[in-house]
């Protein structure tokens, strides 16, 4: 569920704002169309926009309050995300004496939060984004689950706070402008995210794994939890049988929900293993079979080129064998070119992520596949998602001349791309505001910073510690990116994206796990291979990674193209001052349109600079370079 907006003011009687505070949630309204909620009282305001997942009658709305038997506000709290261990958790709290009025897990977290305060988070499991009011304490707590699947942007003002789970609903209040300065511009291109840095000016993130608490006389942030490193003793034959029980409590877990629960299949080991895992569950339960789905674009099967690192073969076949061998009922949304190329449908992937992405067609694709998920009639849906980082997935973390480079594994992939030499996306970007702004240097001093935070057990060998910084750094720095787009694109239409590679204690426990035990033989994720073997046909079991799909068609090359060439034409054009001259006169006079398996490369550079053209103009943004 949903979606969180609010405002603390200590100067302030907000009671008369709540209308305000509504606005900031309508800005939110895509991601909860079931229900809105809105508490204003003293020096707080909080919003909730619902997304029926859990509870589905009235007592399951929010904001959750809890009053004293006069009916005076105790605490307030409102809820984004999925409480896997909310059945637990609330069976603790009953033996506790706590009463509930519905099943809700907001109800659930606003109990734990009056049992045991800020040590609530300690104890909560699962994707979520948390605001408590306290009213007795007059203080304000935002938290973010751990590895922030859910998010969560707050902007400090003078005299208190204003927060939601997207940029736009800050953005929605009168006071907030839309301000971008150098290092919003470098964040926007760093293609490695800093932990609680936003693109807005004054505009920040809950960091993951911690909470900000907010009182008068100022904010402070606490860490409630970090990735613990810890000497890994157990045989390879536990680790993998380990591996195993943790994924299937953690899929088990992930598909509790009063409504129903989808699965999104590639064919790849990661989606297959919790497609087979999720389909055992339903069945055992009398509630099978499991609905899956993927996408595909109009021959591109039959046309596919591999990429050497990307993308070795195509999904559909290897989809539709797991599918059959699982036992689920499998759905495949085909999209052809038009579906591709609607500058309506590219806005609205900006829009959803409030900011520019060089990734295009595959923005467009992820949107269309969640809106037809929702047409479907599927609200929760799980997801691989994280299962790369978990598990060492990238060839990037285990090549060494990216996993021993001297800046973020992926940023040395990408820079060796001439396409992409300045980070995804910058190609067109002018060389000079470029080295101005050192777009490569502010990515390798975050890297710098970021390698301080690794933990390590004393006795690891020198590769061994390599391993374990490649490996959190993909956790705390690479996720994040992603699961923030994952998120934003299925919330864009209402749909929960849940992520059981990123359950806590399936986490720490591979975490430890040697890089030899992960990768046995030199085989890309062996271990989660073997935990799995006895569920998937070996096709499946042993296909290669490939990265979600792109299309590779000239026709949408050739959409891309025509559209920087006209925006390259419009001198009055937002992002005319930011292009490079040289490098946009040769894209568009180059021979032929990007097709094939770099293509995707190729156009990041024109997909950006139409897509921050774009942002500039709608959202009005006052950029102070």
């Amino acid at each position: 569920m949903s979606a969180i907006a609010g405002w603390v003011d200590f100067e302030r009687d907000l009671s008369p704002q709540a209308a305000t505070v509504e606005t900031m949630a309508a800005a939110l309204a895509h991601r909860g169309p079931d229900g809105r909620g809105v508490w204003a009282e003293g020096h707080a305001a909080l919003a909730h926009r619902r997304l029926a997942l859990l509870d589905l009658t009235e007592t399951g709305a929010q904001p959750a309050v809890h009053t004293t038997e006069g009916g005076a506000a105790v605490a307030v709290l409102t809820l984004d995300g999925a409480l896997t261990n909310h059945t637990e958790l609330r069976a603790r709290l009953a033996a506790k004496g706590h009463r509930f009025t519905g099943r809700g897990d907001g109800e659930t977290a606003l109990h734990a939060y009056l049992e045991w305060g800020a040590d609530f988070l300690t104890r909560l499991e699962g994707l979520f984004a948390i605001a408590v009011w306290d009213v007795r304490r007059q203080e304000l707590l935002l938290a973010r689950d751990r590895l922030g699947v859910k998010p969560l942007s707050y902007y400090p003002t003078p005299t208190g706070v204003l927060f939601g789970s997207e940029p736009k609903a800050i953005l929605a209040h009168p006071d907030v402008d839309a301000v971008v300065d150098a290092d919003g511009l470098r964040e926007l291109f760093a293609h490695s995210r800093k932990p609680g840095t936003g693109v807005f000016r004054g505009m920040r993130e809950v960091v993951p794994g911690h909470a900000l608490i907010v009182r008068r006389p100022g904010s402070r942030e606490q860490r409630y939890w970090s990735l613990p490193a810890r000497e890994h003793t157990d045989s390879l034959d536990t680790t993998v049988a380990t591996v195993r029980g943790l994924l299937a409590d953690a899929v088990a877990s992930h598909t509790r929900a009063d409504a129903p629960v989808g699965a999104m299949l590639s064919g790849g080991i990661d989606s297959s293993a919790l497609s087979a895992l999720a389909h055992r569950d339903l069945t055992a339960a009398g509630s099978g079979p499991l609905r899956t789905f993927s996408v595909n674009f109009t021959g591109y099967t039959e046309n596919f080129e591999p990429h050497p690192t990307m993308r070795s073969t195509p999904d559909a076949p290897f989809a539709a064998l797991a599918s059959r061998h699982i036992g689920s009922r499998h759905t495949e949304f085909l999209l052809d070119t038009a579906a591709l190329t609607d500058p309506g449908v590219h806005t609205a992937a900006l829009r959803s992520q409030d900011a520019p992405s060089p990734l295009g067609d595959m923005d467009v694709s992820l949107l269309r596949f969640f809106a037809r998920l929702r047409e479907e009639g599927f609200a929760a849906v799980l997801s691989g998602e994280t299962a790369d980082e978990v598990f060492n997935g990238y060839f990037w973390a285990y090549d060494p001349k990216h996993s021993n480079s001297q800046t973020f594994p992926w940023v040395s992939f990408e820079r060796g791309h001439d396409a992409a030499a300045g980070g995804l996306g910058t190609s067109m970007i002018d060389r000079e505001l470029r080295k101005r702004l050192d777009f490569l240097g502010y990515a390798d001093q975050h890297y710098r910073d970021a390698l301080t935070e690794v933990p390590h057990v004393d006795g690891d060998t020198a590769a061994e510690r390599r391993a374990r910084e490649v490996t959190y750094l993909a956790l705390t720095r690479w996720a994040p990116t992603h699961l923030d787009r994952a998120d934003r694109m299925s919330m864009a239409h209402g749909v929960q994206l849940r992520p059981p590679f990123c359950d806590r204690a399936l986490v720490e426990y591979v975490y430890n796990v040697p890089a030899a035990m992960k990768r046995v033989d030199g085989v890309e994720k062996s271990l989660l291979r073997s935990a799995v073997a006895d569920l998937l046909p070996d096709e499946v079991l042993h296909r290669r990674k490939s990265a979600y799909p792109t299309t590779q068609e000239a026709a949408y090359g050739d959409f891309v193209r025509q559209r920087f060439a006209e925006l390259a034409a419009d001198r009055d054009a937002a992002v005319a001052g930011l292009l490079d001259t040289t490098a946009t006169a040769e894209a568009v006079a180059a021979d032929g349109s990007p097709q094939g398996a770099f293509a995707w490369v190729e156009r990041a550079g024109m997909e950006m600079a139409l897509q921050l053209d774009t942002w500039l103009t709608d959202y009005r943004v006052d950029l102070r370079l």
